[in-house]
């Protein structure tokens, strides 16, 4: 593996980043007094996390980490938040928790429109879709969604992070500005935002916008890249309440269910590490981004330019190019470097899709990741890195692969 040093990868960082890494480290520094505060409220012991579990209602564990989200978001302007460890595995299902309570049969929404073959979608309750085509550069279409949301429109669903479009992630300003104009419209539509790979990305949250509630993955950025599993939503007390009943039961809600004892410490030192690893992700970012343009590769975002989420896109033109580049990623990963990833059809994709992947914690793209759809622009997408050096030296291969 080469040398970071002698690739010249440090000259570029040298060049390019020290003064991004000056603000980020100053956005982290108040990020991190966010967490701390909470923390300390629940008088943490030494050795105790391991032991805390919630095998009965109100004990103490889940409890306690519920308690330090909480007051984290109501820091953001959230009144209450809702964490579910283990019990969501992953923020797809946090996410899906939330639209199932915030729509009912005959309701009008805004949502990914794949056929589940009547495996129980929102379409199979009889709950209608229609979406607002991104404009030509990408963006939102302002004046499309001026007159998008109809009085029948019961939930508005925005994306925050890029996922396999060639488009600028949104920005919480953005996504206040389209929240305004929602709310304008129809005053008691909810707005749902998926935040994964935007925690802590940015000085605001969603909900200080406006947003109704917001859905996640333990396992990218809140989970500071050790939290094994899990899924969180947040937002407005009624909208979490729902989605409680809808995750366990109609009366039960979080009152109920266990939390293996043995995980907890990773939920608490996972959530105090995650604003350091989201800063080593955006600088990992910025250093593809850099590297990559120079070579003459399309990136998205560009070098330099602020950051909405920890997601780093490349054009890369060609199938084979694709699948070199996540070949590289794979064979510098500290788990599997010796495996060879194969593009395939993977549930929830529409495409055949080739993952890079090579985590302590199976899915964990936050600790360093690539993957792409085999299709036009055949664009890799770029995720996490525990520390921006990481991404150096898998640079390094990478260059060599293509």
């Amino acid at each position: 593996m080469p040398c970071i040093q002698s690739s010249g990868l440090w000259i570029i960082w040298l060049r390019a980043i020290p003064p991004v890494s000056l603000k980020l480290s100053r956005m982290l520094e108040l990020d991190l007094i966010t967490l701390v505060v909470p923390l300390v409220m629940v008088m943490m012991k030494l050795g105790a996390v391991e032991l805390l579990t919630r095998l009965l209602p109100k004990f103490l564990g889940l409890s306690q980490l519920l308690f330090v989200h909480r007051n984290i978001f109501i820091a953001c302007g959230i009144k209450i938040a809702c964490i579910y460890p283990p019990c969501t595995p992953l923020g797809t299902h946090a996410i899906t928790c939330a639209l199932f309570a915030l729509l009912r049969p005959g309701d009008e929404e805004v949502l990914g429109k794949r056929d589940s073959g009547g495996l129980v979608s929102l379409q199979d309750f009889g709950v209608k879709y229609r979406e607002v085509p991104l404009a030509e550069d990408g963006g939102l279409d302002w004046n499309a969604l001026m007159s998008s949301v109809k009085p029948k429109t019961k939930c508005a669903l925005i994306q925050r992070s890029c996922g396999y479009s060639w488009r600028q992630s949104l920005s919480v300003n953005d996504i206040g500005r389209a929240i305004k104009i929602i709310k304008k419209q129809n005053p008691s539509c909810s707005v749902m935002v998926d935040n994964c790979y935007g925690e802590f990305v940015e000085s605001i949250e969603p909900p200080m916008v406006g947003a109704d509630l917001i859905a996640g993955s333990l396992i990218k950025n809140p989970g500071g890249t050790i939290a094994p599993c899990g899924g969180y939503i947040a937002g407005k007390q009624k909208c979490v309440d729902a989605a409680a009943a809808r995750l366990s039961a109609p009366g039960l809600g979080v009152d109920c269910g266990s939390t293996p004892g043995d995980i907890m410490r990773a939920f608490f030192q996972g959530l105090f590490l995650s604003p350091q690893m989201v800063g080593e992700a955006i600088k990992g970012s910025f250093l593809i981004a850099e590297v990559l343009a120079s070579k003459g590769y399309k990136v998205q975002p560009l070098p330099r330019v602020p950051r909405s989420d920890t997601v780093q896109a490349v054009q890369l033109g060609s199938r084979e190019h694709l699948l070199a580049f996540c070949e590289a990623v794979q064979r510098s990963s500290p788990v599997g470097s010796y495996t060879k990833p194969v593009a395939g059809a993977t549930p929830g994709y529409a495409s055949e899709v080739i993952f890079a992947d090579g985590t302590f914690i199976d899915g964990s793209t936050s600790e360093l990741s690539c993957d792409g759809p085999l299709r036009e622009p055949f664009a890799v997408f770029c995720q996490g890195g525990t520390h921006w050096t990481q991404w150096g030296l898998v640079l390094g291969e990478v260059l060599k692969s293509l």
